[in-house]
């Protein structure tokens, strides 16, 4: 409010008010910025950055693959909050630059591309790991200019906890973020993972499951996975963007051990054993080339899975003592050829659908905890 403005604010409200005179629209933080330029293919961001070693990052690596290869334009906008009508705003903004395509990672995406996709119909949109949904979530519409890509997160979690209980941890822990159907996927396939390999040892597993509600990193997190790392777990599943920080920062104080998510997350921490991964790079590639080239088959999803090489476990870089490259590439196999199909429903997401043997779960409402 003008009252509360010392004389510099004052002063930069005048000057804002004399150039909105000016047919520019730096003034207006919803409309197209004066330095912006045409551009055929743009990333909207949800909660991170390009720079997030998560999935905007891969998403944008794909994108800049395919534009540096042919020559076409291509940015990315990144709203200024997560609610709603910042993220149309950049549906706006792009549209009025001319934006052939919105890449839109994320299902903090989904009701915005929901609208977008018949607000601006001669336009196209890709989105990652989400369905386009109204705000109830009651009608799920894939439009005729948009492509769903998904991915079997269910076996790159299989993949994660079948190697932890086979390197030799009984102990275990996972800590989703917001339970959304992909981070459901990754739990489920973690603890029938451990399962199947806790089966083939002869041992019991237990394993600690909650989900925190956000993807930010938080104190509570922290305290969380610090006094699960003090009892008897010895390794947790970080599962939602910048919660991993939390987990990581706990197991550096609590001798604990971490997997990663999403992308190779080794170089963050020597705790970090492994990651469960998915190939959003490629994925992201393929659908902006198959736009550009005229394969595009908007109104369609693409589940992207072990048989495509879409999800694994980066070997190289992992830190197991005793779960070997064999080990791996039979268990692999086994999903590409369709011998272990991990249960991949998400409609309750608290395991209490699982049918495990040699695993017990104990599920912690993590709201509730003190």
């Amino acid at each position: 409010m003008i009252l509360s403005l010392n004389s510099k604010k004052l002063l930069a409200v005048i000057l804002c008010a004399v150039v909105a005179t000016i047919p520019l629209t730096a003034c207006k933080a919803d409309d197209t910025d004066a330095a912006d330029k045409d551009v055929d293919v743009v990333l909207v961001t949800d909660f991170g950055t390009v720079d997030d070693n998560s999935f905007n990052q891969l998403a944008w690596e794909g994108i800049k693959q395919y534009a540096e290869e042919s020559g076409i334009t291509y940015d990315y906008y990144q709203p200024e909050d997560t609610d709603h009508d910042s993220i149309m705003a950049q549906f706006k903004r792009g549209y009025k630059n001319n934006a052939q395509l919105f890449v839109c990672p994320g299902s903090m995406l989904e009701v915005p591309v929901y609208e977008a996709q018949k607000k601006y119909d001669n336009a196209s949109f890709i989105i990652v790991d989400g369905i386009p949904h109204d705000e109830t979530g009651s009608e799920d519409v894939i439009g005729e200019n948009t492509e769903v890509i998904t991915f079997a997160e269910e076996q790159a979690g299989f993949l994660a906890g079948y190697a932890a209980v086979r390197d030799g941890y009984k102990g275990l822990g996972f800590i989703g973020g917001i339970p959304v159907d992909p981070v459901i996927r990754y739990g489920y396939g973690f603890v029938q993972g451990a399962d199947y390999a806790a089966i083939e040892m002869g041992v019991n597993v237990h394993i600690r499951y909650t989900y925190s509600n956000t993807f930010s990193d938080e104190p509570r997190i922290e305290d969380m996975a610090g006094a699960w790392y003090d009892d008897d777990t010895q390794v947790i599943f970080a599962c939602g963007g910048s919660i991993g920080k939390s987990v990581i920062r706990a197991a550096e104080n609590h001798n604990g051990k971490v997997i990663g998510v999403d992308v190779d997350q080794s170089s963050e921490s020597e705790t970090v054993i492994t990651s469960a991964m998915k190939d959003i790079k490629s994925a992201v590639y393929n659908d902006v080339k198959s736009y550009f080239e005229g394969t595009f088959t908007g109104g369609s999803q693409t589940n992207v899975t072990a048989a495509d090489n879409g999800v694994c476990l980066p070997m190289e870089t992992s830190r197991f003592e005793k779960f070997d490259k064999e080990s791996y590439d039979r268990i692999y196999s086994h999903l590409v050829d369709g011998m272990i199909a991990p249960y991949n429903k998400t409609d309750i997401g608290t395991c209490d659908e699982l049918s495990l043997i040699n695993t017990e779960v104990t599920y912690i409402d993590f709201d509730a905890v003190e």
